[in-house]
């Protein structure tokens, strides 16, 4: 299986994250930021990504670094999963559609 686990402490904020890149598309977030969660959380459904993401950081002053923590960490995870990138195809196609567009 294709997963990982990473962990990120700076003075700001505090990330764990769990991937499994072959799974069903569930996700766990606890963030303290809810519309992140929500893009997070299409990442994982529509990627049939199994996400798990712990987040503290200093949000009464504002999500700039657990924002930023959280993209680090969470592409140093997907990195160490997808490891020697056997099976992956560059290029792909895809018609979505959102609530009053057709995405391509």
């Amino acid at each position: 299986m294709r997963t990982a686990e990473i962990a990120r402490n700076t003075k700001e904020t505090q990330i764990r994250v769990r991937v499994n890149l072959d799974g069903s598309g569930e996700a766990r977030f606890s963030t303290g930021l809810p519309f992140l969660e929500h893009m997070l959380d299409q990442v994982a459904r529509h990627g049939l990504i199994d996400l798990d993401i712990e987040a503290k950081g200093d949000l009464h002053i504002d999500a700039h670094h657990t924002v930023e923590d959280i993209g680090i960490t969470l592409g140093q995870a997907f990195a160490r999963a997808i490891g020697d990138k056997t099976g992956v195809r560059r290029y792909g196609h895809a018609y979505v559609p959102l609530d009053e567009a057709l995405s391509r």
